[in-house]
Protein backbone atom coordinates (compact mmCIF):
# COMPACT_ATOMS: atom_id res chain seq x y z
CA UNK A 1 0.00 0.00 0.00
CA UNK A 2 1.35 3.42 -0.88
CA UNK A 3 2.02 6.10 1.33
CA UNK A 4 -0.65 8.30 -0.26
CA UNK A 5 -3.10 5.30 -0.11
CA UNK A 6 -2.53 4.92 3.93
CA UNK A 7 -3.09 8.86 3.82
CA UNK A 8 -6.55 8.22 2.58
CA UNK A 9 -7.36 5.50 4.17
CA UNK A 10 -6.20 7.39 7.89
CA UNK A 11 -8.37 10.51 6.38
CA UNK A 12 -11.32 8.17 5.65
CA UNK A 13 -11.54 6.85 9.15
CA UNK A 14 -11.29 9.70 10.78
CA UNK A 15 -13.95 11.46 8.84
CA UNK A 16 -16.41 8.56 8.82
CA UNK A 17 -15.48 8.49 12.57
CA UNK A 18 -16.45 12.28 12.73
CA UNK A 19 -19.32 11.98 11.23
CA UNK A 20 -20.73 9.12 13.74
CA UNK A 21 -19.68 12.07 16.14
CA UNK A 22 -21.81 14.53 14.52
CA UNK A 23 -24.73 12.60 13.03
CA UNK A 24 -24.59 10.59 16.52
CA UNK A 25 -25.11 6.84 16.21
CA UNK A 26 -26.53 4.87 13.12
CA UNK A 27 -27.02 1.41 12.08
CA UNK A 28 -24.35 -1.29 11.80
CA UNK A 29 -26.23 -2.02 8.54
CA UNK A 30 -24.64 1.57 7.73
CA UNK A 31 -21.66 -0.26 6.95
CA UNK A 32 -20.28 -2.98 4.03
CA UNK A 33 -21.26 -6.29 5.01
CA UNK A 34 -22.09 -7.31 1.34
CA UNK A 35 -18.81 -6.10 0.30
CA UNK A 36 -15.24 -7.82 0.06
CA UNK A 37 -14.94 -10.41 3.31
CA UNK A 38 -12.45 -9.05 6.18
CA UNK A 39 -9.31 -11.05 5.79
CA UNK A 40 -7.17 -13.23 9.09
CA UNK A 41 -4.19 -14.65 7.87
CA UNK A 42 -2.80 -17.22 10.52
CA UNK A 43 1.32 -18.32 11.07
CA UNK A 44 3.15 -20.83 13.53
CA UNK A 45 5.93 -21.22 15.12
CA UNK A 46 6.24 -23.96 17.47
CA UNK A 47 3.75 -23.63 20.15
CA UNK A 48 2.70 -19.88 19.09
CA UNK A 49 0.08 -19.03 16.58
CA UNK A 50 -0.38 -16.02 15.34
CA UNK A 51 -3.37 -14.59 13.81
CA UNK A 52 -3.84 -10.91 11.65
CA UNK A 53 -6.98 -9.39 11.30
CA UNK A 54 -8.31 -6.78 8.84
CA UNK A 55 -11.43 -5.40 8.25
CA UNK A 56 -12.02 -2.13 5.98
CA UNK A 57 -12.26 1.16 7.25
CA UNK A 58 -15.87 1.75 7.83
CA UNK A 59 -15.41 -1.79 9.08
CA UNK A 60 -13.71 -0.55 12.08
CA UNK A 61 -16.23 2.90 12.49
CA UNK A 62 -18.89 0.39 12.78
CA UNK A 63 -17.22 -1.81 15.05
CA UNK A 64 -16.28 0.99 17.21
CA UNK A 65 -19.31 2.62 17.07
CA UNK A 66 -21.02 -0.42 18.96
CA UNK A 67 -18.27 -0.81 21.09
CA UNK A 68 -18.41 3.10 22.13
CA UNK A 69 -15.13 3.62 21.09
CA UNK A 70 -16.47 7.11 19.56
CA UNK A 71 -18.54 9.99 21.76
CA UNK A 72 -22.21 10.40 21.62
CA UNK A 73 -22.93 13.83 20.88
CA UNK A 74 -25.89 13.34 22.19
CA UNK A 75 -25.04 12.60 25.50
CA UNK A 76 -21.70 14.13 26.07
CA UNK A 77 -18.05 16.13 24.60
CA UNK A 78 -16.60 14.72 21.87
CA UNK A 79 -13.28 14.61 21.35
CA UNK A 80 -11.84 16.01 18.12
CA UNK A 81 -8.37 16.12 19.16
CA UNK A 82 -8.06 12.17 18.46
CA UNK A 83 -8.64 10.68 14.97
CA UNK A 84 -11.05 7.84 14.87
CA UNK A 85 -8.10 5.18 14.06
CA UNK A 86 -6.75 6.44 17.56
CA UNK A 87 -9.83 6.08 19.60
CA UNK A 88 -9.91 2.64 18.17
CA UNK A 89 -6.97 2.01 19.18
CA UNK A 90 -7.06 3.42 22.67
CA UNK A 91 -10.41 1.24 23.54
CA UNK A 92 -10.30 -1.26 26.03
CA UNK A 93 -13.80 -2.40 24.83
CA UNK A 94 -11.83 -3.09 21.46
CA UNK A 95 -9.33 -4.95 22.43
CA UNK A 96 -11.47 -7.24 24.51
CA UNK A 97 -13.75 -7.88 21.51
CA UNK A 98 -11.06 -8.85 19.59
CA UNK A 99 -9.65 -11.39 22.73
CA UNK A 100 -13.49 -12.69 22.64
CA UNK A 101 -14.38 -12.65 18.74
CA UNK A 102 -10.68 -14.43 17.73
CA UNK A 103 -9.44 -17.51 19.16
CA UNK A 104 -7.47 -20.72 19.22
CA UNK A 105 -7.43 -23.64 20.81
CA UNK A 106 -5.84 -27.11 20.85
CA UNK A 107 -7.75 -30.47 21.17
CA UNK A 108 -9.93 -28.55 23.29
CA UNK A 109 -7.49 -26.47 25.52
CA UNK A 110 -7.61 -23.09 24.96
CA UNK A 111 -4.49 -21.27 23.72
CA UNK A 112 -3.52 -18.36 26.22
CA UNK A 113 -4.29 -15.02 24.00
CA UNK A 114 -2.80 -11.37 23.61
CA UNK A 115 -3.22 -8.65 21.32
CA UNK A 116 -0.17 -7.55 20.15
CA UNK A 117 -0.87 -4.18 18.80
CA UNK A 118 -3.39 -1.80 17.47
CA UNK A 119 -1.27 0.46 15.74
CA UNK A 120 -1.55 1.16 11.72
CA UNK A 121 -4.62 -0.97 12.53
CA UNK A 122 -6.51 0.50 8.60
CA UNK A 123 -3.10 -0.72 7.09
CA UNK A 124 -1.96 -3.74 9.09
CA UNK A 125 -4.81 -4.87 11.17
CA UNK A 126 -4.82 -6.23 14.50
CA UNK A 127 -2.36 -8.74 15.47
CA UNK A 128 -3.23 -11.94 18.31
CA UNK A 129 -0.59 -14.20 19.49
CA UNK A 130 -1.70 -17.30 20.92
CA UNK A 131 0.48 -19.36 23.05
CA UNK A 132 -0.36 -23.39 22.93
CA UNK A 133 0.03 -26.24 24.63
CA UNK A 134 1.94 -28.37 22.35
CA UNK A 135 3.66 -27.77 19.10
CA UNK A 136 1.05 -26.74 16.57
CA UNK A 137 -0.57 -29.04 13.81
CA UNK A 138 -3.94 -29.19 14.29
CA UNK A 139 -6.18 -26.31 15.59
CA UNK A 140 -9.73 -25.30 16.16
CA UNK A 141 -9.89 -21.68 15.13
CA UNK A 142 -12.82 -18.99 16.15
CA UNK A 143 -13.34 -15.95 14.07
CA UNK A 144 -16.45 -14.28 14.73
CA UNK A 145 -15.73 -10.63 14.88
CA UNK A 146 -18.76 -8.49 13.19
CA UNK A 147 -21.19 -11.54 12.54
CA UNK A 148 -22.64 -10.03 15.49
CA UNK A 149 -23.37 -6.86 13.73
CA UNK A 150 -24.55 -8.11 11.23
CA UNK A 151 -25.16 -11.83 9.82
CA UNK A 152 -23.46 -11.04 6.42
CA UNK A 153 -20.14 -10.17 7.55
CA UNK A 154 -17.57 -13.09 7.04
CA UNK A 155 -13.79 -13.38 7.31
CA UNK A 156 -11.51 -15.30 4.86
CA UNK A 157 -8.57 -17.38 6.54
CA UNK A 158 -5.37 -18.08 4.60
CA UNK A 159 -1.50 -18.86 6.24
CA UNK A 160 1.91 -18.62 5.84
CA UNK A 161 2.60 -21.71 6.11
CA UNK A 162 1.23 -24.88 4.73
CA UNK A 163 -2.43 -25.89 6.08
CA UNK A 164 -5.19 -27.95 5.37
CA UNK A 165 -7.83 -26.76 4.20
CA UNK A 166 -6.00 -23.85 1.96
CA UNK A 167 -8.13 -21.49 2.91
CA UNK A 168 -11.67 -21.43 5.39
CA UNK A 169 -14.44 -18.81 5.62
CA UNK A 170 -15.90 -17.63 8.73
CA UNK A 171 -19.36 -16.59 8.69
CA UNK A 172 -22.48 -15.99 10.89
CA UNK A 173 -23.38 -20.15 11.22
CA UNK A 174 -19.39 -21.17 10.73
CA UNK A 175 -17.87 -19.28 12.77
CA UNK A 176 -15.03 -22.01 13.75
CA UNK A 177 -12.98 -24.50 11.76
CA UNK A 178 -10.73 -27.01 12.18
CA UNK A 179 -7.24 -26.30 10.55
CA UNK A 180 -4.46 -28.23 10.34
CA UNK A 181 -0.89 -26.70 9.96
CA UNK A 182 2.27 -28.04 8.84
CA UNK A 183 5.60 -26.25 10.44
CA UNK A 184 9.07 -27.04 9.34
CA UNK A 185 11.53 -28.86 10.91
CA UNK A 186 12.43 -28.46 14.52
CA UNK A 187 9.15 -26.74 14.88
CA UNK A 188 10.62 -23.19 13.19
CA UNK A 189 7.41 -22.63 11.23
CA UNK A 190 8.47 -23.06 7.54
CA UNK A 191 7.43 -25.01 5.50
CA UNK A 192 9.55 -28.12 5.59
CA UNK A 193 10.63 -26.91 1.27
CA UNK A 194 12.42 -24.52 3.16
CA UNK A 195 14.19 -26.43 4.97
CA UNK A 196 15.68 -28.81 1.82
CA UNK A 197 16.45 -25.69 -0.08
CA UNK A 198 18.79 -24.82 3.23
CA UNK A 199 20.06 -27.95 3.88
CA UNK A 200 20.83 -28.23 -0.08
CA UNK A 201 22.41 -24.81 0.20
CA UNK A 202 24.29 -26.19 2.75
CA UNK A 203 25.74 -29.21 1.03
CA UNK A 204 26.48 -27.17 -2.16
CA UNK A 205 28.50 -24.77 -0.11
CA UNK A 206 30.46 -27.34 1.13
CA UNK A 207 31.26 -28.96 -2.08
CA UNK A 208 32.52 -25.81 -3.38
CA UNK A 209 34.79 -24.87 -0.20
CA UNK A 210 36.17 -28.69 -1.27
CA UNK A 211 37.03 -28.05 -4.43
CA UNK A 212 38.67 -24.65 -3.69
CA UNK A 213 41.14 -26.63 -1.48
CA UNK A 214 41.84 -29.35 -4.14
CA UNK A 215 42.92 -26.67 -6.55
CA UNK A 216 44.47 -25.08 -4.21
CA UNK A 217 46.70 -27.79 -3.12
CA UNK A 218 47.37 -29.25 -7.11
CA UNK A 219 48.79 -25.00 -7.56
CA UNK A 220 50.59 -25.74 -4.47
CA UNK A 221 52.35 -29.03 -5.64
CA UNK A 222 53.18 -27.19 -8.99
CA UNK A 223 55.05 -24.34 -7.51
CA UNK A 224 56.88 -27.28 -5.65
Amino acid sequence: MSIRTRALAGTLLGALAALVAVTGPASPASAHPFGPPATARISADGTRVTINWLAAEDDWVALGQSLGAFEDPATGRVDTGLTGEQKLQRSPAVRDYLLKRITVSQTGTPCASRLDTLEQLVKKGARLTFDCPQPVTDLDVTVSALTDLNTAYRTALTSDVPMTPTEALFTATEGSHQVRLTAGEGGSGRPAAVGTVAAGTGIAAVAILAGMLVNRRRRTRRTA
